[in-house]
């Protein structure tokens, strides 16, 4: 893993956010696990990967909070 974002605690669109933010200086292939809480990244984290060409490698829910895998595009 290249980068991990912890945004637990972060509603809505500020994981989503934060991973554009932290994504853009990585090369690319690079991948990124983001640790969330809020619900609706199960939708925004699939959707911004299809919007910007990035990979949603996967996702899991572990210790109450849900992992994603994404790989920059």
């Amino acid at each position: 893993m290249d980068l991990e974002i912890d945004a637990i605690g972060l509603l809505c669109p500020l994981p989503v956010l934060r991973l554009r933010k932290r994504m853009e200086p990585l090369e690319t292939g690079a991948k990124v696990r983001l640790l969330a809480d809020d619900p609706a990244a199960i939708v925004d984290v699939p959707h911004f990967c299809n919007e910007t060409g990035h990979t949603f490698v996967s996702m899991a829910e572990s210790d109450g909070h849900l992992e994603f895998i994404v790989q920059k595009g």
